[in-house]
């Protein structure tokens, strides 16, 4: 006789809240159940499976994942779809201008290219550190056609490869990027977890950066004397300012009766609103400073140069108000003095370096004259003193050898007085000499 249809026991009857499960006309077995959603709703799912088993089983999971608070993902959209929200609705707030920039850049060239196709709901620690081990080998004169734009091949279209691949540094980038757009998605319930925290790129070698000897220095220094903005790189070697907290200043910001300089803004070039005055970098970096009296005495110098010739442009003088102008008063542009900074060191004979290493040659040799590393964090305004102790970690090294060979030298003993006794003046006592 056969069994009745109710009391197969592949339908049996299951608790409520437990989901139901059945098998489809094409021979696969559904199971559906409520689970927890965003917004703290409910939401009914449909998992399928090759057995019964099987489609409980994913069933039960969903369900034991809901009851311990994660809701279920609600991203249907594609990795490219929510990166591009993500920069248009959210990063676009919460990011410097420049900054967005690079962001906006950086998932164009990369991140939508290679990831950009798949679900966010399903997109796996796998799928990234597959496609980042890729993008450490592939050539980037073929991947985005580089070599097809120019006006003689030389890569890829020329049957040569030259195998120009990114470097460990801009590899960090670019997963850092993805992470802060995951992390954001989890914020909003979209996914579950951030995959790409999973995932271990290493941890790439900081830039080495070669900073001004003191005999380098006060070679720059020379060759900037007679120069309208000697006062400038003299403020820069002194404090370790960085370009635009330089260009930023104010006349408003100095007071040089009291010796001291307040660092409130940074002018940068932003392809939106030009050359433009923004906030410092971190809330640290909004800082009050003490100004040695050589910049003080060459400020006030400057003062009156601005002057003259403020009285030379008459009508077309601009006031800005900054301390550093052009000629006319207006704001210098970032990299006009970088072409400036270029073409003293060339006079002066010095190697090309950075801008930006003058402020690393600041705080190294501060260093090396033993200055506290909280004073340096402070002057140049660091958020965390970690991050001074990181970057300026070779010459702490340089310092800890100078310790430890002055050690040495004092634990010599003489090679003339080979009489000492390991007691000193006291006579030694057998239960002091250990074997």
């Amino acid at each position: 006789m056969t069994t009745p249809r109710d009391a197969s026991p592949s339908r049996r009857i299951r608790a409520n809240g437990d989901g139901t499960v059945y098998q489809r006309k094409d021979g696969r077995w559904e199971a559906a159940g409520y689970v927890l959603a965003p917004g703290n709703t409910r939401k009914r799912i449909r998992v399928y499976g090759t057995t019964r088993k099987d489609a409980l089983a994913k069933l039960t999971e969903k369900i034991a994942t809901s009851n311990r608070g994660v809701p279920v993902p609600s991203a249907q959209g594609s990795v490219s779809a929510y990166l591009t929200y993500w920069l248009e609705a959210v990063a676009v707030h919460h990011l410097r201008e420049n900054t967005h920039t690079r962001y906006t850049t950086c998932v164009h060239q990369h991140l939508i290219p290679g990831l950009g196709k798949k679900k966010l709901a399903k997109l796996t620690a796998k799928d990234v550190r597959t496609w980042l081990n890729q993008l450490r080998i592939t050539c980037q004169c073929c991947a985005r056609g580089i070599d097809t734009l120019r006006d003689q091949s030389r890569c890829c279209a020329a049957g040569t490869c030259c195998s120009k691949r990114l470097s460990p540094l801009t590899l960090a980038y670019i997963h850092s990027v993805l992470k802060s757009a995951l992390e954001h998605a989890v914020r909003e319930e979209e996914i579950t977890r951030n995959v790409a925290r999973n995932v271990r790129t290493g941890t790439p070698r900081p830039r080495r950066f070669e900073p001004l000897t003191a005999v380098e220095a006060r070679w720059l220094l020379t060759a900037t004397r007679g120069h309208r903005l000697h006062a400038l790189f003299e403020l820069a070697l002194h404090t370790g300012l960085r370009k635009g907290e330089l260009l930023g200043l104010h006349w408003e910001d100095l007071d040089l009766d009291a010796g001291t300089a307040a660092i409130r803004r940074t002018l940068q070039r932003t392809n939106a609103g030009g050359l433009t005055a923004l906030p410092t970098k971190t809330r640290a970096s909004e800082r009050r400073i003490a100004l040695p009296a050589r910049c003080l005495l060459s400020l006030r110098l400057h003062h009156a140069a601005q002057q003259r010739e403020r009285d030379t442009a008459s009508t077309e003088w601009q006031h800005s108000g900054y301390v550093f102008t052009t000629p006319q008063g207006s704001a210098i542009d970032p990299t006009n003095l970088t072409r400036t900074f270029t073409l003293l060191l060339r006079k002066a004979g010095l190697r090309r370096i950075r801008f930006h290493d003058l402020r690393h040659s600041t705080a190294t040799l501060l260093l090396e004259q033993g200055v506290e590393l909280v004073v340096i964090k402070e002057l140049l305004g660091h958020a965390h003193i970690g991050v001074t102790a990181t970057v300026y970690a070779h010459v702490r090294l340089r310092l800890q050898r100078k310790a430890i060979d002055s050690l040495g030298t004092a634990l010599d003993v003489p090679a003339n007085n080979t009489s000492l006794s390991p007691c000193g003046d006291e006579p030694c006592s057998t239960t002091t000499l250990v074997r």
